[in-house]
């Protein structure tokens, strides 16, 4: 008798196989499954004309994909032929196999609608006793476009090459006029290579064109800042008496500068310090997290490398989740958003600010952790009463919350997850595939979170 138990495939079941015995009960499929055929998915269901053959339910390829990203399979072509080798593609796509046209049709269609099926995902856990909003962490992490740095150019490049392509286009243009063309090497067919450089011309002109849009955008931002910071140093004068300390606002100049540059790949895209050091083509992914559910609330996108301009439409962005969810009483954020203004913007929008505003000293001395600051006067301005809040004993221990809050989520989504390159190009488009980023971390975070409360079993 043979110690190994028996090999045999080609036996054919008795009875047909259920999915429903495909994966365990506590699966990830299985809950993202679940989770979207419990959203409000109407408007897309309306979208569709119900032209032609029957078309995949958006259930089931929002599952798909949400369930793709969520398990670092990003690519169309990749979710298809999961939906024949792997058991849990094959579960949400029910034994059908969309093909990657379809996919990454309904992808890129629908990535507007996440906004507010995101939401809902949202709610659901409130449903399940995931979410309460009170404290979140903001930051921010540079994701690689679909792009490289080096198919971008700047403007005072731009103009040498169109200077060189036209010369060139001249001495060509010369040579096909002479009757004899002794000169020209073997194989050269010089209408050809004329059309070509003269192509280039027009895709160096139409790239000009756009950096100079850009560089005309940026002046009409700075001039308005150059004359508010130019009528308060004149109302501070005024009220004093005195000529305002410091240097004097320099106005700006208008036009493109020699270093602007666009991106022939992905224009909407630029060129901004990576951690580690170095310059990567890459847009700038914010997110809001819940330091005690770890899901995020709000994600964006934005074009900026820096981050102190986010802090402003992120508390826009916050103010317009529902009341449902709760409301949002503190914000914590890390130096790279610290600013006045911020700290004002978040006391007028009733949420008390946790930005540090500098990094602290290695190895402080140990009294520092046990002692409270000196009380404040009581015409402290905003800034100062945060810098005093960062050193009391509450206020150092919800402060390092952050650093186990939003740093981790991104961590995993880049290196659990894999996600460290937009697929798709354009800022709309970006700010819709990071959306569903998220929505697949919220939900895969909302099933490990679900076996810690029985009720939600």
């Amino acid at each position: 008798m043979s110690v190994f138990r028996p090999i045999d495939r080609k036996t054919t079941f008795l009875l047909p196989p259920s999915m429903e015995d495909w994966l365990p009960k506590d699966h990830l499929a299985r809950f993202i499954v679940e989770a979207v055929e419990g959203l409000d998915l109407s408007r897309l269901e309306k979208l569709y004309a119900g032209k032609g053959s029957a078309a995949y339910h958006p259930a089931l390829l929002l599952s798909l994909l949400v369930y793709g990203y969520a398990t670092g399979v990003f690519s169309s072509r990749k979710i298809e032929r999961a939906t024949y080798d792997s058991v849990a593609f094959r579960f949400i796509a029910a034994g059908s196999h969309p093909d990657h046209d379809t996919l990454a049709t309904f992808r890129r269609r629908f990535l507007s609608e996440l906004s507010d099926l995101f939401v809902q995902v949202l709610e659901l856990a409130k449903e399940m006793k995931l979410l309460k909003l009170g404290t979140v962490s903001l930051d921010g992490t540079k994701v690689h476009a679909n792009a490289s740095r080096h198919s971008a150019l700047s403007h005072g490049h731009i103009e040498k090459i169109e200077a060189q392509l036209k010369a060139e286009v001249q001495e060509l243009l010369k040579l096909a006029e002479q009757a004899d063309r002794a000169d020209v090497p073997d194989g050269v067919n010089l209408p050809a290579e004329i059309a070509r450089r003269e192509d280039r011309l027009k895709a160096m002109a139409a790239a000009k064109a756009k950096i100079e849009a850009r560089a005309k955008e940026r002046f009409a931002r700075e001039q308005a800042a150059y004359e508010e910071k130019v009528a308060q140093r004149e109302a501070k004068a005024k009220e004093t008496g005195k000529k305002p300390r410091g240097k004097a606002p320099e106005p700006p100049k208008p036009g493109a500068r020699a270093t602007d540059q666009i991106n022939l790949t992905d224009e909407e895209s630029r060129i901004m310090p990576v951690s580690g050091g170095g310059f990567e083509q890459a847009y700038n992914a914010q997110a809001a997290v819940d330091v005690d559910s770890l899901l995020v609330v709000v994600p964006t996108v934005t074009q900026a490398p820096n981050d102190k301009e986010q802090v402003e439409p992120m508390l826009a962005h916050l103010e317009a989740l529902p009341d449902t969810l709760g409301q949002v009483d503190q914000l914590l954020a890390d130096t790279g958003f610290c600013s006045e203004k911020n700290v004002v913007a978040c006391e007028v929008a009733g949420i008390t600010p946790l930005i540090a505003t500098g990094r602290d000293a290695h190895h402080a001395g140990w009294r520092e952790r046990f002692t409270e600051p000196a009380p404040l006067p009581a015409d402290a301005k905003p800034m100062a009463r945060m810098e005093h809040r960062l050193k009391t004993k509450e206020g150092r221990a919800t402060y390092a919350l952050r650093k186990q809050t939003v740093e981790p989520v991104f961590g995993i989504i880049k290196s659990v997850i894999g996600f460290r390159q937009f697929l798709l190009r354009g800022l709309d488009l970006v700010a819709g595939e990071w959306r569903l980023v998220c929505l697949a971390w919220n939900l895969k975070r909302m099933a490990a979170l679900r076996p810690q409360h029985p009720q939600m079993a």
